[in-house]
């Protein structure tokens, strides 16, 4: 009897402090600046592109590597590659497949940190891209990120602005482009949680109809281990309130699947 009052008593207790620990690292892992060692496949499937209405698929491959820079100071490295099929967008385009240009961005961030958590440091943009898949450009910019996590919330925003600095193709265009993420997360238990996560993007090298990518909507995902490899999956869906008039997607259906690492498990 006292075997059952026991196990009656410290079962839930322990299903709780499970639960607490899922849903800390489901925040930890949608934080862009964590020191969690993470490696996800983020899929995005846009339509109704061009005047063919052709679908893009891009999935970008988002190693996260984080270093230790004295007592004071985190280094978040993060390594974007894109890999890009293009159907036919405008007549006698033809299809494309193939990697896109590469992206590093590097983040400076405190270790002690209070209730907004922030990262500023480099992004570069390399012309690693195939055929019509590249600017053809070597591109820099400043990245920012900031972001609180109040109770279950993670809210916060990355931003960037890239300019070509030389070392391209002599008729390649300039590149002048805006890169805004706000993401919102509320966490729930079992590992789920509710998420929205739009990349609003002006290219400032197009006319005014062509210039902003405006996208709004969100889904859902869940942190679940597959043994002992937690993974984070997420699903979202975006209609394009704005978007350049001769070129841009409808919509975009976001999938993703993340791999942790976490230095103990």
């Amino acid at each position: 009897f006292a075997l059952i009052v026991l196990c009656t008593l410290l079962i839930p207790g322990t299903a709780r402090a499970e639960d607490k620990a899922t849903q800390d690292l489901a925040k930890e892992s949608q934080n862009p600046i964590s020191t969690l060692i993470s490696v996800p496949f983020e899929n995005n499937t846009t339509f109704n592109n061009g005047t063919e209405d052709a679908i893009v698929n891009i999935l970008n491959i988002k190693p996260v590597v984080p270093l230790s820079i004295g007592e004071n100071w985190n280094l978040i490295n993060r390594l974007i590659v894109p890999v890009i099929y293009q159907e036919e967008r405008f007549p006698g385009e033809g299809d494309v497949f193939g990697l896109g240009d590469f992206t590093y961005q590097g983040f400076f961030s405190p270790k002690k940190v209070g209730k907004l958590t922030w990262g500023l440091g480099p992004q570069l943009q390399l012309p690693t891209g195939m055929d019509r898949l590249t600017s053809n450009q070597w591109a820099l910019s400043p990245a920012a990120v900031g972001l609180m996590m109040p109770g279950p919330w993670v809210v916060g925003l990355l931003v960037s602005n890239v300019w070509n600095i030389g070392g391209g193709y002599e008729d390649a265009q300039d590149v002048n482009f805006f890169t805004a993420q706000y993401f919102i997360n509320y966490n729930m238990k079992g590992g789920w949680y509710l998420t929205t996560a739009p990349i609003i993007t002006a290219n400032w090298e197009a006319n005014n109809d062509n210039t902003w990518t405006v996208p709004f909507g969100g889904g859902f995902g869940r942190l679940f281990r597959i043994g002992k490899l937690p993974v984070n999956t997420q699903i979202q869906a975006f209609y394009n309130v704005e978007k350049p008039d001769d070129l841009g997607p409808d919509w975009t259906l976001r999938f993703q699947v993340q791999c942790l690492f976490p230095k103990s498990r």
